[in-house]
């Protein structure tokens, strides 16, 4: 890989120095650089940050127009002066990460501002009704504050909850309306796609008025049809101007990449990561290719074909994994795991309506379950919240992703590795063909962020290079995931290239005991990352190693 300076990596060799710069010699330059060497003021402008971030209200709705940011700048610009003005020398390493934590974010939204500009560019942001919990820390991709978490609801609703829906509701029309005078973007393949998802959720918004308790309540059914209604009229309108939309979705490629390394905290360039995905690509088919060889003489794998054999099949994955990652000493294994991970079994689904992921799951739901450690960390949160204020929740701008994305992806192999499908190495083929999907789905959006190809032909190799034409069954699927990566950047290429910084953290943390005499064990590696907590990979090394030359540049 070409040799990258980050710029992040300036403002990590200024502020986390253990000496002073002999140049800054006198006390009124020291004065003007560090005005506070406190770690709680960290944390006081961490709070102070979140709060400005949320968006005041027009109307009941967030508001997203150019004038209000305008006027907001001023008031980030303090912030982000604050947040330069805070010396970590002296600092523990988890400190200065957290220092890192609140720059990436601040850059986040710097970001958003000048490039993404989700709210005129893509409206799927003002998607408002989610139905499901994301299995990650926040909603992936670019979300609106005023989202109703449909999943938190129970019908009939109670007192309590029923003022939350009128409330939910009401944010609604004056957000649809508010996105007739903001999209004024010309990205026409997140425009076309989008409509998508406004159209989604006038059917979620239908389906409520039959929920338990609902065709009663007069005021709910009002709130509901008066959504709807707005809902309608924003696809109209989206349909009417989609003729005029003409321009490319992508940021390019200069763009990804100070995202990556400036926000997400990759570090690695738009070029890197395509040739880390083509590599995955090739390894994971020639892998797959060398397994099914291997296994000529066995069985084939039997996709289960009813109710009964699925839900047989994923009782017997899911004390399959557990008890692996207990007996084997992988990880340690908390309470709250099994329950974490059984709500998450899924159920029966015919063969003729499966998208890949239900196609692997019927043959054998372990390989899914092990991503499924998505689950695991997310029980952590609410069960053993990490000490750190700005680490205890998710970290904004989706900057989580090498992290959660990355591990769940990476432990896929790792189990297997360990020896989870000793008692049917078939099943060693179904991880490789998911390692090679995540790797092509990946690689198209990257050519789509590049304005090198459109939405649809990023899918064409997303389609193509995924084995055994897994992702040619069920259209809904690649849409879904090339919509979303072309929403968000970096969310794609952050399954492999997370996997792959977390092979690199697990190769220093190893090389590391190596030189110290010490014995390397797995558990320990698990453990810490997950005591460290969701941010950025290449945070997570540092701190469990001790050496942030990884964060400098990339050779």
């Amino acid at each position: 890989m070409r040799t990258t300076t980050l710029i992040f990596a300036l403002l990590f060799i200024l502020f986390s120095s253990c000496e002073t710069d002999k140049k800054e010699s006198s006390t009124e330059t020291q004065t003007r650089n560090f005005t506070s060497n406190n770690y709680k003021d960290l944390v006081a402008l961490f709070k102070d940050w979140r709060s400005f971030e949320t968006p005041p209200k027009l109307e009941g709705a967030p508001d997203y127009r150019k004038t209000t940011f305008n006027e907001r700048m001023p008031t980030f610009k303090q912030l982000r002066e604050r947040h330069a003005t805070i010396d970590t020398t002296g600092w523990s390493i988890p400190n200065k990460i957290d220092w890192m934590i609140v720059w990436a974010e601040m850059n986040g939204f710097d970001f958003n501002h000048r490039v993404l500009k989700p709210w005129e560019r893509d409206p799927a942001f003002y998607k408002t009704i989610w139905t499901y919990k994301s299995d990650v820390p926040a909603h992936e991709g670019p979300t609106n504050h005023g989202t109703l978490e449909l999943w938190t609801y129970e019908f009939p609703l109670n007192t309590d909850q029923r003022k939350r829906m009128l409330n939910d509701l009401a944010v609604i029309p004056s957000l649809n309306s508010q996105a007739k005078t903001n999209l004024t973007g010309n990205a026409r393949d997140l425009w076309i796609t989008g409509i998508r998802d406004i159209k989604e959720q006038s059917n979620v918004l239908e389906g409520m008025k039959s929920a338990a308790g609902v065709p009663a309540d007069e005021e709910v059914m009002s709130a509901i049809e008066k959504a709807q209604t707005s809902t309608n009229q924003l696809v109209d309108w989206l349909e009417a101007e989609s003729e005029k939309k003409t321009g490319p979705s992508g940021i390019g490629k200069d763009n990804y990449t100070w995202y990556m390394q400036n926000v997400h905290l990759v570090p690695l360039t738009w070029e890197d990561e395509v040739m880390i995905l083509k590599r995955e690509v090739a390894r994971a088919w020639s892998a797959l290719k060398l397994e099914e060889h291997r296994n000529r003489n066995l069985p084939e794998l039997i996709a289960a074909d009813s109710p009964e054999r699925y839900d047989a099949l994923a009782d017997r994955a899911a004390n399959s994994l557990i008890n692996f990652l207990e007996n084997e000493d992988i990880l340690t294994v908390k309470d709250y795991f099994d329950p974490a991970l059984r709500e998450h079994l899924g159920s029966f689904i015919p063969e003729e309506t499966r998208n890949f992921f239900y196609i692997t799951s019927h043959y054998d739901p372990r390989p899914l379950f092990s991503h499924f450690y998505h689950w695991f960390e997310l029980a952590r949160m609410d069960n053993e919240p990490n000490p750190s204020e700005i680490r205890k929740g998710p970290l904004l701008y989706n900057i989580f992703d090498s992290r959660n994305e990355g591990t769940a992806t990476a432990v896929e192999e790792m189990f297997m590795d360990a020896g989870l499908y000793d008692d049917d190495p078939r099943v060693r083929e179904i991880v490789y063909i998911m390692i090679a999907q995540r790797a092509a789905r990946g690689l198209g959006s990257l050519f789509a962020h590049a304005n090198e190809m459109t939405m649809e032909e990023a899918g064409g190799i997303h389609s193509e290079y995924t084995p055994r034409g897994w992702m040619k069954t069920e259209k809904e699927l690649l849409i879904f995931e090339q919509h979303l990566y072309l929403r968000q950047p970096g969310y794609g290429t952050s399954y492999i290239t997370g996997k792959y910084l977390l092979e690199a953290a697990m190769a220093e943390y190893a090389l590391g005991k190596e030189l110290k005499g010490e014995a390397f064990a797995l558990s320990d590696f698990f453990d810490s990352i997950n005591r460290i907590g969701n941010i950025p990979v290449a945070l997570t090394q540092w701190e469990m190693t001790g050496n942030s030359d990884h964060m400098i540049m990339m050779k």
